[in-house]
């Protein structure tokens, strides 16, 4: 078991963009409970299934492994719940750390989110220029509410 602990922030501008060559996700879920998730996600061409485990809003147990593309495929198309997930994500070092730039599509056009995982919580970082407000805290953020209510209809 691997634990995740991760901060989320706000994009303020589009200067990650030469920083590091995108890759398409399409993910989906196969059950959204208030404290875990059953995910299935395809990026690139490689399939992977996730259990994700709220400890808090920061840190959440995870269990990530690599399934057959085609598998993944299918079970986006016949298995999920809810709304695919559309996302082109940049991944780049920052200072020691490993940022991640989800640029969204679908029914959650317009939203860009970076992400930064740490070894604890505690841990001091530096954020890019170009990252704004934390949002770790706002739970509608997370990409599995964002599948049951996409950006574009927040209102």
């Amino acid at each position: 078991m691997a634990l995740e602990i991760e901060r989320k922030f706000l994009v303020t501008s589009d200067e990650y963009l030469h920083l590091a060559a995108p890759v398409k996700y399409m993910q989906g879920y196969i059950a959204i409970l208030p404290d875990r998730v059953v995910r299935v996600r395809t990026a690139g061409e490689t399939g992977y299934i996730t259990i994700k485990i709220k400890i808090s809003n920061l840190v959440r147990k995870e269990y990530e492994y690599k399934i057959p593309f085609r598998d993944a495929e299918e079970m986006l198309n016949e298995s999920c719940s809810t709304g695919c997930i559309i996302k082109t994500r940049y991944t780049f070092p920052h200072e020691g750390y490993i940022w991640e730039v989800d640029v969204f599509g679908g029914l959650n056009e317009g939203l860009v989110v970076a992400e930064i995982e740490l070894p604890s919580v505690d841990t001091p970082f530096t954020k890019p220029s170009w990252v704004g407000e934390e949002v770790t805290d706002d739970d509608r953020y997370l990409n599995a509410n964002l599948a049951l209510n996409p950006y574009t209809l927040w209102k």
